[in-house]
Order: C-alpha cells, then sequence, then structure tokens
C-alpha cells in the first residue's frame, strides 16, 4: 500500500491551533509593551515639572504656583503638559493633575502632582518645602 505524500487534517488543524496561539500571545505582549512605554512617557513628564517646580521655580520665587503650564514652567518642553493621549494637564478626561494648597493670591505652599498609569498605581509627586 502506497503512502500520500501530503499532511493529515490532524496535523494541519495541530499547525493552525499552534500559530494561532502564539499569534494572540504576540498581540497581547505587543499592548502591554505598548502601555508600559506610555506609562514610563508619563512618569517622564511628571518628574520633569516636579523638578522644574522645585529647581527653578520655587528656587526663584520661594512659592509654586496656582497652576503650571508652559507659561509658568518655561523650563520645561511645552509638549510634556500634554498626557500621551493628546489632552492637556487638568483638562477633563487628563491623565496629568496638579493639586495646590495653602494658597494665598496664587502663591501656594505645597502641591500634589499626578498621573494616572495604565500597568501600576498613580504616579505621584509632592512637593519638597510644604
Amino acid at each position: 500500500m502506497k503512502r500520500s505524500q501530503g499532511f493529515t487534517v490532524i496535523e494541519i488543524i495541530v499547525v493552525i491551533l499552534f500559530l494561532a496561539t502564539a499569534s494572540i500571545l504576540l498581540f497581547i505582549q505587543r499592548g502591554n509593551l505598548a502601555a508600559q512605554q506610555r506609562d514610563t512617557q508619563r512618569k517622564t513628564a511628571i518628574n520633569a515639572m516636579h523638578y522644574n517646580l522645585e529647581e527653578v521655580f520655587y528656587a526663584k520665587n520661594g512659592y509654586y504656583p496656582a497652576k503650571i503650564d508652559s507659561t509658568t514652567l518655561t523650563a520645561m518642553d511645552p509638549s510634556l503638559f500634554t498626557d500621551p493621549d493628546g489632552t492637556a494637564m487638568n483638562a477633563q478626561w487628563s491623565e496629568y493633575h496638579y493639586t495646590t494648597s495653602n494658597c494665598d493670591n496664587d502663591k501656594c505652599k505645597s502641591y500634589k502632582l499626578s498621573a494616572d498609569l495604565e500597568k501600576e498605581a498613580t504616579y505621584t509627586k509632592t512637593s519638597r518645602n510644604s
């Protein structure tokens, strides 16, 4: 009896299932890596804002501003005030938040900066000179 030169249906199904599983895992991993990259961007922006508030603005003025943007923190790249989704800081649905306390005529004694992350808890930086 002569055996044919093709694959059996079972072999083809096994290969298709293997390729489908590998594709799904690759797609999930790609999404996780993209989310981690966006989280890193968010942390970098918050760290830059924190550094500029402490080392530039507070060192020069002796207080913290009531709000921050590219006009109050001029030593920063203005694009860092926009989250990876393109939403400006403190706007509705923004992932970046700046809240102040103990303010008198827009001169504040403390603040809290935070970013909502996808893969980790909220990333927060607070004022050093409260």
